[in-house]
């Protein structure tokens, strides 16, 4: 890990208890500052956090705030301790932490831009909804942005702290990882995608729901629309004149 940079893993998380601990063991190989986020959960969640033997500082909220909230937390939470970067990983078990090393090479190589996790999004288990709502995204982000990106979508990231938007993000879900995406755009931050491995098991638990989340997703593509005309094109173009 670069020397001069401070890095934390954010992991936020909802009725995972099943995966939870071996995706934080699996971080901690690579990162030792991990932040988790408990948004409400109702499993045993609490307990595998009691019971790690690993050191982790917690954010617990009592009942789910969605897991654009928890992130909003966890960002926040490393920015005011002074962490560089902040690396998001879904507790799940989609996610690989081997991967992370990458991560860290990236963001030495390429420091201030935002590294985010490309999922091969045909990966066999990965349900047809999912694809969609991917391409879907894509092509949407690069409408707002001019920019083109193969995941719009993974919660698998590297974020630049100091170059984040302000965190009081529009959304309190799953597309608030979107809007993220879009203002940082904006803002003239580095998008650099990364290949990552995925894994969808059958026994999966996701709290992701297609139609709400769709949605939800719909709208707020709608919003962005209407801000990239008077915000995100002109701050783009200013940006490359300046």
């Amino acid at each position: 890990m670069p020397e001069h940079l401070k890095i934390c893993a954010v992991v936020p998380t909802y009725n995972n208890a099943g995966t939870l601990g071996s995706v934080l063991c699996g971080v901690y190989e690579h990162i030792k500052d991990i932040i988790v986020v408990n948004d409400g959960s109702t499993d045993g969640t609490r307990e595998v956090l009691s019971g790690l033997s690993i050191p982790v500082t917690l954010i617990d909220f009592p009942k789910n705030k969605g897991k654009g909230k928890a992130l909003k937390a966890g960002l926040s939470k490393a920015r005011e301790a002074g962490f560089d970067y902040a690396v998001t990983i879904d507790s799940d078990g989609q996610h690989f932490p081997s991967d992370i090393p990458a991560f860290i090479e990236a963001i030495a190589a390429n420091p201030g831009a935002m590294i985010i996790g490309s999922r091969n999004i045909k990966a066999e288990n990965m349900s047809s909804g999912s694809i969609f709502a991917n391409h879907f995204s894509n092509f949407w982000f690069t409408v707002q942005t001019w920019i083109k990106l193969p995941d719009t979508q993974t919660g698998f990231r590297a974020y630049p702290l100091s170059k984040l938007p302000c965190l009081g993000i529009i959304t309190s879900r799953y597309e608030s990882e979107l809007e993220l995406l879009v203002f940082s755009a904006w803002r003239g931050v580095k998008l650099l995608p990364i290949p990552v491995k995925v894994d969808y098991p059958e026994d999966r638990v996701s709290s992701f729901r297609p139609g709400a989340d769709f949605t939800r997703i719909s709208i707020l593509n709608t919003i962005l629309c209407v801000l990239a005309i008077v915000y995100g094109y002109p701050r783009m173009l200013i940006n490359k004149i300046f």
